[in-house]
Formats: structure tokens, C-alpha cells, sequence
């Protein structure tokens, strides 16, 4: 097919890091176009822990009104043992404050928020791109029905296993996360949680939370190298003896297996997130296990960073350079206090037991305090 002359910016990814780097732009005045190899996003059923910060972040993109009425407050946290003793409570909205309290929303809502005013011009949707060539006048991109893209800034905002990175940065993959050696997500009916609550014991942990008045999300996480990513029957057997609440949504879940996601915690290290004209963001440049839930919020923090460089230069060299030395030094600090806490997650139960009640208020305010916004 005939190559497009069109000189604007083409996001590869639909996900939460390329519709809020569309969005970014979009503020701007800038043109982009959404490169999404999926007819629907993955995994639009679940959803996903917002902190303060990723809160900020949604207010700048417009959508402070929008989150404050499709998410569900996240008021406290609670960390528990397998016999639900508390170890350790966080009061996020003495943390964060009423203008940033975090909230969980469904992914699917999410992005129906950031797609807000996605024209379909702006848009190839069931289109994965096949090649990537760099010239010194644009970033060519096939897709993989043959239509050439031709693009002053090609933006890799197309995840784990980015399709962007692979072509321009060659045999970069990601690593398995250390914290787990299998996890799955799942929705099922709230079994009594009024808040951001996780159980730790022997050989997993589960978190759930609350999405609305009647819907928990939960994430399972085991750590018996054991258990297979279809083996649900061993999922059962290392949380039978949790609490009450957690064996109701764990059987809910085992008893619907459709609702199930078997989600490997892959992490992607680079030490560089440029190459000419592409540039890498979200979990495409520096996926991390989701201990702190920071995923959704480097992104959309990565696009509107992204999206200001652009709009101030036409030099596409400077605007990489430039967006690295913003974010690397937030995204590293994540990337610290993940390994951090998934070194504590990896102890013995009974010593994990022991030392939470002491490591976690702290690793908390350690995490977030670098990461409120200057005027909270």
C-alpha cells in the first residue's frame, strides 16, 4: 500500500500508556495516531489500583471529575497473616489527602475515560506493526496489512513484550520478577473487604479490592515453584487454610475459571529508552511487579512528560534525551523499592510475619513520599 505522508506522531499501543500519551498530546495540539494490534484491550474486565500519584496524573490529563466518579475510594490498607492477625495499617487518606485519594477502577472504565474523543482517524485498530525503519527524516513503520506509516516520532507504548522494543532495541526481553513464580487476577463477589487488604502466609499471598459496593478485584500470588499456570487445584490447596473472606473469592473464582487471568510478573530494565526517533515509555521501557501498583501511573506521568517535551522542540534527538533524564531517576527510584519489598515477600513466613509490622508503614512512606505532588 502507498506510504502516508503524514508527518505525525504514531503511538504504537492502546493500552493506559499509548491513550494517555494520545491524550497528552491531544491537550497540546498535537496530532498522533494509535497503532493497537488488538480489537479490544486485554484484560478490560479487570482493574487496577490507583495511588495519589496516578491521580495527579488523571487530573492533568482532564479526567480528575471522571476517576472521582467511576473509582472506588481506597481509604486504608491492611496487611494480614494467614490467620488474618493485622500486621500492619495505612491511613491513605491521611497519606495522600482527599484531592489525591487513591481509587480502583475497572480498566475497561479506565480507558473509555482516556479514549474520550479518539476519532477513528486517529485510530488502526486489529493492526500490529510488522517493521521498523529509521531514516534521518521519519521512523517508517509497516503494519502488518501492508499499510506504510511514516512518522516524525514513533512512541513504544505497546507493553511487557513491546513489539517497538524488539525492533529497535534488538534482543531486549523481559525478565521474570523474583516476588512470585506464578500469579493470576481475577473479579469476584466482595466477601466483606471494606478496603485495600492483603493475607500473606506459607506459600502465596492474595490482596482484594474493593472496585464497587459488591465487586472485589483480587490478585493471587504463589510462591511454590510447584504451582503451574493451569494448575488451579493446587491454587485452591495453598490458600485453604486463609480466612473465611479469602477462601469465598478464591472459590468464587475457582468455580467460574473463565474469570481467571494467569498473569506471569515479567520486569523490563533498560538503560536506555531512545533510539533516534523512538522513543520507549510506560511498561515497554520499565514494567515492574506490581507490589506498589505504580504501572498505570509512570505511564500516564511518562505521557505527560513526553507530551510537554514535544510540544516545546522539534528536535526529536533532544525530546529522547530530555524525556530520559526526567523519568529515569522516578522510575528508578520504583524500581529500588520494588526489589526492596519482593526481597521481603521471598523471607520465610515466619520471620515475614515478624518483621512486617516494622518494614511496612516505613517502605510505604519510603515509596510514596518521593512521588506525592510538591503542592499536597
Amino acid at each position: 500500500m502507498a506510504i502516508e505522508s503524514s508527518q505525525r506522531i504514531v503511538i504504537a499501543g492502546g493500552g493506559i500508556a499509548g491513550l494517555a500519551t494520545w491524550r497528552a498530546l491531544k491537550q497540546r495540539g498535537i496530532e498522533s495516531l494509535v497503532v493497537e494490534r488488538r480489537p479490544v484491550a486485554a484484560d478490560g474486565g479487570l482493574a487496577i489500583n490507583l495511588p495519589g500519584n496516578a491521580m495527579a496524573a488523571l487530573e492533568q490529563l482532564g479526567l480528575g471529575t471522571d476517576i472521582a466518579r467511576l473509582g472506588y475510594p481506597v481509604r486504608k490498607r491492611e496487611y494480614r497473616s494467614r490467620d488474618d492477625r493485622l500486621l500492619a495499617a495505612i491511613d491513605e487518606d491521611a497519606f495522600w489527602g482527599e484531592s489525591l485519594r487513591p481509587r480502583a477502577v475497572r480498566r475497561a472504565d479506565l480507558m473509555t475515560m482516556l479514549s474520550t474523543g479518539l476519532e477513528a482517524s486517529s485510530l488502526r485498530a486489529d493492526r500490529a506493526i510488522a517493521s521498523v525503519v529509521q531514516d534521518a527524516s521519519a521512523a517508517h513503520v509497516r503494519l502488518d496489512n501492508g499499510e506504510d506509516l511514516s512518522a516524525r516520532l514513533l512512541v513504544g507504548a505497546d507493553g511487557v513484550r513491546s513489539t517497538v522494543r524488539q525492533a529497535v532495541m534488538g534482543a531486549s526481553q523481559p525478565s521474570a520478577a523474583h516476588i512470585a513464580s506464578a500469579s493470576w487476577r481475577f473479579m469476584a463477589p466482595n466477601p466483606g473487604v471494606d478496603g485495600w487488604t492483603a493475607w500473606t502466609g506459607e506459600h502465596g499471598t492474595i490482596l482484594l479490592l474493593p472496585v464497587d459496593e459488591t465487586t472485589v478485584y483480587g490478585w493471587v500470588a504463589v510462591s511454590s515453584p510447584n504451582v503451574a499456570g493451569d494448575d488451579l487445584k493446587q491454587l485452591d490447596h495453598a490458600f485453604r487454610n486463609f480466612p473465611e473472606r479469602v477462601r469465598k473469592a478464591l472459590a468464587w473464582a475457582l468455580a467460574h475459571p473463565e474469570s481467571l487471568y494467569h498473569s506471569p510478573i515479567e520486569e523490563v530494565r533498560l538503560s536506555r529508552w531512545h533510539e533516534g526517533r523512538v522513543i520507549l515509555l510506560g511498561d515497554a521501557a520499565h514494567a515492574t511487579a506490581p507490589v506498589w501498583a505504580e504501572g498505570a501511573a509512570l505511564a500516564m506521568e511518562d505521557a505527560l512528560a513526553l507530551a510537554a517535551f514535544v510540544a516545546e522542540t522539534d528536535d526529536v534527538a533532544a525530546v529522547g534525551r530530555r524525556f530520559e533524564q526526567a523519568r529515569q531517576p522516578r522510575v528508578a527510584h520504583v524500581q529500588a523499592m520494588t526489589d526492596r519489598l519482593s526481597k521481603s515477600a521471598r523471607l520465610p513466613y515466619p520471620l515475614r510475619r515478624f518483621i512486617m509490622p516494622f518494614v511496612v508503614p516505613r517502605s510505604y512512606r519510603a515509596t510514596y513520599s518521593p512521588l506525592k505532588p510538591t503542592d499536597a
